[in-house]
């Protein structure tokens, strides 16, 4: 499902999105933006569809620290750990966030929510993992479109803090 906007620009990318890669002169990103039909709503989803491992999936996580929106960037195979979000912020109690939380910060639904061209600014945190990778795959703003993008300009461009916040193995 494409709307006109995302049409004109061939990538698929929500237009809010594609200005913000547009804006960091990030177009050659743009440009490996992959539209799937299917859906890329779940990191397994985004990996079978993009034919790459589950931990170089990106996703982008809302969580509200004392009520504050904080997103966090974590390696599709792993879960975040809200109490090493928690200490890591200094906050009291870290939640995850509802989906009217995610629309009203982010400006995008679940599922499709991209690591950075929010409707407002947030802190961002970002899981090491995703450094094990050349390359990580993350949502341009719909359940249906991915861009790759090397882990270090994603940190870079999110304004990210680099941070281990992943549940641990038991």
């Amino acid at each position: 499902m494409t709307t006109a906007a995302t049409d004109a620009d061939g990538s698929g990318a929500h237009p809010r999105f594609a200005d913000a890669l547009r804006a960091r002169g990030l177009d050659d990103v743009l440009k490996g933006a992959r539209q799937f039909p299917e859906g890329t709503r779940t990191a397994a989803e985004a990996a079978a569809a993009v034919g790459c491992e589950l931990s170089q999936i990106c996703k982008s996580l809302i969580f509200a620290a004392d009520g504050v929106p904080v997103l966090v960037l974590m390696d599709g195979a792993s879960r975040v750990d809200v109490e090493r979000v928690r200490a890591e912020l200094g906050a009291g109690k870290v939640t995850r966030a509802d989906a009217g939380m995610v629309r009203e910060t982010t400006g995008y639904a679940i599922g499709g929510v991209p690591p950075f061209g929010h409707r407002t600014r947030t802190r961002v945190l970002a899981d090491r993992s995703l450094l094990a990778h050349d390359v990580v795959w993350a949502a341009a703003g719909t359940p249906h479109t991915v861009f790759p993008i090397a882990p270090k300009d994603l940190v870079t461009h999110a304004g990210a803090t680099l941070v281990d916040v992943r549940e641990l193995p038991a």
